[in-house]
């Protein structure tokens, strides 16, 4: 078994250590399949994790929307 890779994308327009990491491993076929997606907005100490790219959209949108609340 091939062990886990990791790729970690950095983002914000302040340094405030925004970033999602992605564990994945590759099938025996040659696709991508991933394990895991962490998400740490505005330096959390306990990352939010995970295992499906939908939950992650359903959960950055929430926050969007409770921003965009925020500020009217």
């Amino acid at each position: 078994m091939v062990p886990d890779s990791v790729y970690v994308l950095k983002f914000g327009k302040d340094h405030r250590n925004n970033r999602v990491v992605v564990k994945y491993s590759h099938t025996w076929t040659g696709r991508v399949k991933i394990n895991e997606i962490a998400v740490r907005l505005h330096k959390q100490k306990h990352p939010r994790i995970f295992k499906h790219e939908a939950d992650m959209v359903k959960y950055l949108n929430k926050h969007l929307n409770k921003k965009e609340k925020a500020a009217d």
